[in-house]
């Protein structure tokens, strides 16, 4: 595993009214790794998404985000932090009647206003490419296949490069073969983008093959973190994961 901290929480509390949602949740994310969040449904996962993105803040504890803690930062350093963060949307959120090429560009006239046309073409066209997505830069979304679509999603995710990207249930709604393409996609680009991953998934056990740390969450708490192999040695957890009920 990298030793290099990009994302922590330090006994991060979480309520909705009288719904404790996180209760005390610690853990590291280590930058250029794919981290796996599971944990049954309505346990906080992508709660913990919504607090790196800065869509949520926490009602007591410590956020950190490449070294800097996420409360105490400046706005301009929110804006930074900002840019090197991602996020793919559980159902893709491309826009309708926006064509693949300006779904794509969206990211970067809203958030490098000094970029011209040109500058912008040239860096879509590339993630276009690499994406194998030639000759659908004029269509809608409604005309893409779901793994096109998933592609075009990713693509827009990439385009600001940024130094995480986050994946809320990327595989909802998929059938078998397309929830492990789904997942193969992520890991081979990962790795040629290098950038960190952090995927919410219920699929059990896929996302392990791709995951080189995972994050386990049940009942407000971390009830582990590791890899799969200190994983499959902890007999509690493997019950659990594997539909017992130890907790």
């Amino acid at each position: 595993m990298g030793n290099k901290e990009f994302i922590k929480f330090d006994n991060v509390f979480k309520s909705f009214g009288s719904l404790d949602v996180l209760k005390g949740v610690s853990f590291s994310i280590n930058q250029g790794e794919v981290t796996a969040i599971i944990g049954k449904s309505g346990e906080g996962k992508s709660v913990l998404l919504k607090h790196i993105i800065g869509l949520l803040e926490a009602d007591k504890g410590t956020i950190f985000i490449d070294g800097k803690k996420l409360l105490s930062m400046t706005k301009k350093d929110k804006k930074d932090i900002k840019k090197k963060l991602s996020y793919m949307f559980q159902k893709n959120a491309l826009f309708e009647h926006f064509n693949v090429f300006d779904n794509i560009a969206l990211p970067l006239r809203e958030k490098y206003h000094y970029l011209s046309e040109k500058d912008i073409r040239k860096k879509v066209l590339e993630k276009i490419e690499i994406f194998e997505l030639q000759n659908t830069e004029e269509k809608y979304p409604s005309e893409l296949s779901g793994g096109m679509q998933k592609r075009v999603a990713l693509a827009r995710a990439l385009i600001t490069d940024p130094k995480a990207v986050l994946f809320d249930e990327p595989t909802t709604g998929l059938d078998p073969m397309r929830k492990n393409s789904v997942f193969k996609m992520i890991s081979e680009y990962q790795k040629m983008f290098g950038f960190t991953a952090v995927v919410v998934s219920h699929d059990i056990p896929e996302i392990f093959d791709i995951s080189q740390k995972i994050i386990m969450l049940n009942k407000g708490k971390v009830v582990f973190e590791g890899d799969y192999d200190m994983l499959k040695q902890n007999e509690d957890v493997l019950n659990f994961v594997k539909g017992g009920e130890s907790y």
